[in-house]
């Protein structure tokens, strides 16, 4: 079997080397030439998977190592008898990690505001987990959910009016609650004054030119964007109101990266039929020691990831770049390929020789699930 891969999906030749020839390809420019007699296509959300690009090959197997699925026509895979999997929750954790190092830096006082979550899915849901273990106030909006999910919901004007507003949904522009500029003018001037607004979901949730006609008007709201309309062209105009800004990479943690290859191959594997041992591929048991002290929980969340620096990294290789330059969108690329090792709180050690924390912080950190020796 031939075997398409976007190089930046990890472990993928370790994985799928055993059943055909895998060939590395920059995911945002596989064409429909580089398939033209490729069996299986393996991609992220840089991808568009349509009809563009596999009519007339004889791919039958899709895996596109992300949660999100908006860069996939799934109606013409189905039609055409293409197996398709990707990896729902796969970086979830690492999302909300994000949330978590943006709270910290931009509003230090959050467990004690009022946090709205847009999408109480598998990030969005895990984020609220996380929120009411430590007994921060939540808000949820999230119409599919059924009234017998066990959360409680509100309406969209009611979560509007959260001192932190995080958006987690996919981007769907049809269907009963399309998200596609979810948040436009009108929703965003809503938002309370001074309130923090986080997008770690689907750039065109929010209506990016609207948001910045508000910033530059003087709003009184504090951003931070790690998706853009439109990626990876993204506005370097607005780059320069929004408050922590960051190429695409709140998921993108080793764990994360590592868990989306995984759960694709093993949908693939079972479309097979055969059996496969990865224990030895996908392991990683080796812990992150962190190596600074640590007084409270603000401490040990940016010891573990601090936003601030992609935020910095981002600004300085942006920063004169002329609006609409193609080297925007090559430079946000850049950053996204190489982007340093991050580990996850469960995978992070903290000495206890390095700790000087209360009661009250242990508890807090434990119940996110921070290692503390």
């Amino acid at each position: 079997m031939k075997i398409i891969a976007d190089q930046s999906v990890p472990l993928v030749t370790e994985l799928f080397g055993p059943y055909g020839d895998v060939q590395l390809l920059s995911g945002r420019e596989i064409s429909a030439v580089d398939i033209v007699d490729a069996d299986i296509l393996l991609v992220r959300s840089v991808t568009q998977v349509d009809a563009n690009l596999l009519e007339g090959s004889p791919v039958k197997f899709v895996g596109s190592a992300t949660i999100g699925t908006d860069h996939v026509d799934l109606d013409y895979l189905q039609a055409e008898g293409v197996c398709f999997a990707h990896a729902p929750g796969c970086n979830a954790q690492s999302v909300v990690q994000y949330d978590f190092s943006v709270m910290t830096r931009l509003m230090p006082d959050w467990q004690t505001k009022t946090v709205g979550i847009v999408g109480c899915g598998n990030v969005g849901g895990r984020l609220l987990r996380a929120l009411l273990s430590i007994g921060v106030d939540c808000r949820v909006y999230d119409p599919y959910l059924a009234g017998d999910s066990g959360i409680m919901t509100t309406d969209f004007e009611s979560v509007l009016d959260s001192d932190i507003l995080c958006l987690h949904t996919p981007l769907t522009v049809s269907g009963l609650y399309p998200t596609f500029h979810l948040l436009d003018a009108t929703a965003l001037s809503k938002l309370k004054p001074g309130a923090l607004l986080i997008n770690a979901g689907r750039g065109a949730v929010v209506d990016n030119k609207a948001l910045l006609g508000l910033l530059k008007g003087g709003v009184d709201l504090v951003v931070a964007l790690d998706v853009w309309e439109p990626e990876p062209m993204v506005d370097v105009e607005l780059l320069q109101y929004v408050s922590m800004a960051s190429p695409h990479i709140a998921g993108y943690s080793l764990e994360g990266k590592v868990n989306g290859t995984s759960m694709i191959f093993d949908t693939f594997v079972e479309w097979q039929g055969t059996r496969q041992n990865k224990s030895n591929i996908v392991k990683l048991d080796d812990m992150a020691v962190c190596p600074v002290v640590i007084s409270s929980v603000e401490d040990a969340i940016l010891a573990s990831f601090d936003i601030s620096a992609d935020d910095n990294r981002m600004r300085l290789i942006l920063e004169g770049i002329e609006p609409g330059s193609p080297r925007v969108g090559a430079h946000f690329d850049q950053l996204r390929k190489e982007y340093p090792v991050r580990r996850e709180w469960a995978s992070m050690v903290f000495n206890a020789e390095r700790l000087n924390l209360s009661m009250k912080d242990r508890l807090t950190l434990t119940s996110l699930g921070f290692n503390l020796c």
